[in-house]
């Protein structure tokens, strides 16, 4: 859809949800942000107000449904985990309207705008972030920690628990799917299932709870964004997916997404859910979410082959190899530790 046409869909239909709650009478400014592989993120005012629109650009039947397919949980069904998760004290956005794929805006959902710095390339290094930085692992455990209390049956039915035995049997057929042509994946993917935890109880994970969707201010956590991957599973699930390699964006030294430690991330979760994650299942989710981020490479890559992508995703295909070289590297020093 065009610029002018989006604008011209949005203006009417924001009218009636906006209407006592955000003071105007039309769009202006409307902005493409930068980011946002599987859904467009679009800035736009009413009145005075800024607002932010998640807006979905084709079908998720462009790709094959396979379980626990990475487009995630429709547009719809994120603004409700969103919902619950305010209610819960977590740093999210108010949500404002939801549209399905049959409206003419298609489908999409209209939220507050918070203040804060989202890309990981400033707030990592920039000095006006150093004491913020210095609270913001606990923060993120402390976050963390107020998701998984969610009370999963107040869930949309789109966010079903499931077991590592059907989420491995999932990446065996993804990897099937795009023709078997990673060893490196298939040996991660044998290694996870060899050294898989015990079953834990299933809790609302945020499934993409790393730097690059967290907004930050010179206080630290200052919002969470991007919940289309929202699952249920192990607590250490979350944990570990933020301590992944690739979000800590070069930052080894510093394993909880590159600006902080395990043990006061650790820490932050205990101070709100009474009990304290154990590291060596969390290291171990740290090789599933380099298992998963080279998945998400690949159906990136397909969705590009398919037509209904852009550049961004052509550029995320290539990283597959180091999404590799990740998981050899954490095998490697599991079995040295």
């Amino acid at each position: 859809m065009s610029h002018e046409k989006l604008s011209e869909q949005l203006n009417v239909a924001l009218r009636a949800p906006l209407a006592g709650k955000v003071p105007g009478d039309r769009i202006d400014q409307l902005t493409r942000l930068s980011g946002g592989a599987v859904n467009e993120t679009w800035r736009l005012s009413w009145g005075d107000t800024p607002l932010i629109l998640r807006r979905r650009p084709f079908s998720a039947d462009s790709v094959d449904n396979l379980e626990g397919n990475i487009l995630g949980l429709s547009l719809k069904d994120e603004a409700a985990v969103i919902q619950l998760a305010s209610a819960a004290q977590v740093p999210v956005p108010e949500i404002y309207a939801v549209f399905d794929a049959a409206h003419p805006v298609g489908e999409a959902f209209l939220m507050d705008f918070i203040p804060g710095e989202s890309i990981p390339q400033r707030w990592l290094t920039d000095a006006t972030f150093e004491a913020a930085r210095e609270h913001l692992a606990f923060q993120c455990g402390e976050a963390l920690a107020r998701i998984h209390a969610i009370d999963c049956t107040q869930l949309p039915n789109t966010v079903a628990p499931t077991t590592l035995e059907k989420r491995f049997g999932a990446a065996q057929k993804r990897l099937h799917a795009f023709g078997d042509g990673s060893p490196v994946m298939q040996l991660g993917l044998n290694w996870l299932i060899d050294h898989a935890p015990r079953e834990a109880a299933c809790v609302l994970l945020h499934g993409d709870f790393r730097t690059g969707n967290l907004l930050i201010d010179d206080k630290g956590l200052a919002g969470v964004l991007d919940w289309e991957l929202a699952h249920q599973g192990p607590a250490e699930e979350d944990l570990g997916y933020l301590c992944a390699y690739v979000w800590r964006f070069g930052r080894l030294d510093k394993p909880v997404g590159g600006f902080g430690h395990y043990e006061d991330l650790i820490a932050g979760y205990e101070s709100i859910a009474g009990w304290a994650p154990e590291l060596t299942t969390v290291r171990y989710w740290e090789i599933f979410a380099a298992l998963s981020w080279g998945l998400v490479c690949q159906t990136m890559g397909a969705l590009w082959h398919s037509g209904n992508g852009d550049v961004e995703r052509a550029a995320i295909a290539r990283r597959r190899s180091e999404a590799e070289l990740d998981m050899l590297l954490l095998i490697e020093a599991w079995e040295d530790s």
